[in-house]
């Protein structure tokens, strides 16, 4: 049926490559997380795939660069890239499954997969493989949520593990409410009821959990359909779960996507302050109580983003690095101590100049659980050698 009058989705762009004669076809919205080659020629066909002429008529139009056998294959090029608009494409958009959008900061396979998770404990400076779930509760207490980065597996390294080693080892809950930075959506707010794939197997999504979170916050909660596609904070974790339960339990989990608090911060505002936030922070409260077993909360955030990739003037020099670090390490003080109007006060006071991503989900999460006392496993500044960027990220456990 693709052949009949195909049409181009919305929202796709080209960019130039090394290569003159190739032009990238891509999502910038990362709705899909894939790109396609095409020849100069390819291009210029696809540019006429309007949903108004047949495979036949754009051979024609073409001026006959390509053959039609060609032109067929070009449309199924499309088709397989979730490029064009139909069937397929809304199959992926609204069906069951919320399928990967990170393979390449992992691997597919799921063999290599499992060694990259390893490494991540391993590696120099890491904690160790875990040992089995829920060994420490006994001793040193369960364990209500944790503070993990979001950044790329390579650049966060071992510091997930600090972080995944602490929760696996003082929880035996299956059911994990991730609360994670949303990079792609204006909405506060967003569920899905997606299950989440990966080269591991499909995690499902809790949808009685997810049913009573709507049901006390109100509607709102899915105006944004596609957030979660392109969305790297919540797979990134949901991966670890799966590599470290694997085999051992089955899990479940509640994906929730938290947007930007700037309005509270550019108001001063204690964000309790903003009905909809206080709204959620009930909200969770009360279907948390109402739970009947344990659950642990994942907080899925960086800290700070700075240096000209992020729009700051100039390259970053070792003193801005380490006047970042001092500020990142009070942040993380107030969070141990559990003053969330210091955490809060801190990031407005300096107008959120060095971007703490993890702001809204770590702040939600805090005053929803109301943990007792923090602990930071491990802190990370990843830093470009010329200056370009820096990203810090940390683990913490809060029991």
């Amino acid at each position: 049926m693709i052949m009949d009058t195909p049409q181009l989705r919305p929202g796709l762009a080209a960019a130039s490559d090394d290569d003159a004669n190739v032009v990238i076809v891509h999502d910038p919205n990362r709705i899909v997380p894939l790109q396609l080659s095409l020849s100069v020629a390819e291009f210029e066909c696809a540019r006429r795939i309007n949903g108004k002429k047949t495979v036949a008529e754009l051979h024609q139009q073409t001026g006959h660069p390509l053959s039609f056998d060609e032109v067929v294959d070009l449309v199924r090029k499309l088709d397989e890239h979730l490029f064009l608009h139909n069937e397929r494409f809304f199959d992926y958009l609204f069906g069951p499954d919320r399928l990967p959008s990170c393979i390449g900061c992992y691997s597919p396979d799921p063999a290599e997969l499992r060694s990259q998770m390893a490494d991540l404990f391993t590696a120099p400076g890491g904690p160790g493989l875990p040992d089995e779930p829920g060994c420490r509760i006994g001793s040193d207490g369960p364990v209500r949520a944790v503070l993990v980065p979001h950044i790329d597996y390579a650049r966060g390294g071992v510091s997930y593990g600090w972080g995944f080693k602490e929760l696996i080892e003082r929880t035996d809950a299956s059911l994990f409410v991730i609360i994670g930075t949303s990079h792609y959506s204006g909405e506060r707010f967003t569920l899905t009821r997606k299950d989440f794939t990966s080269p591991l197997g499909t995690v499902p999504t809790d949808q009685i959990y997810i049913d009573k979170l709507e049901a006390a916050y109100g509607d709102g909660l899915f105006n944004d359909p596609v957030a979660h596609l392109p969305e790297h904070s919540i797979e990134l974790e949901v991966v670890l779960l799966q590599y470290l339960l694997e085999g051992r339990r089955p899990f479940r989990i509640v994906p929730l996507l938290v947007g930007s608090f700037h309005d509270c911060i550019d108001a001063d505002r204690d964000p309790m302050k903003a009905p909809d936030i206080a709204r959620m922070v009930e909200a969770l409260k009360m279907v948390e109580a109402q739970a009947g077993e344990t659950v642990c909360y994942v907080i899925s955030g960086d800290l700070a983003h700075i240096g000209p990739k992020f729009d700051d003037p100039k390259p970053l020099t070792d003193s801005q690095l380490r006047k970042s670090k001092a500020a990142d390490e009070e942040l993380m003080q107030a969070a141990e101590r559990m003053s969330i109007p210091g955490y809060f006060g801190q990031i407005a006071a300096e107008g959120n100049r060095r971007r703490i991503c993890g702001l809204p989900p770590t702040w939600l999460t805090l005053t929803a659980a109301q943990p007792n006392a923090g602990k930071l496993l491990h802190y990370g500044q990843y830093a470009e050698p010329n200056g370009y960027e820096s990203v810090s990220f940390a683990s913490m456990a809060f029991g």
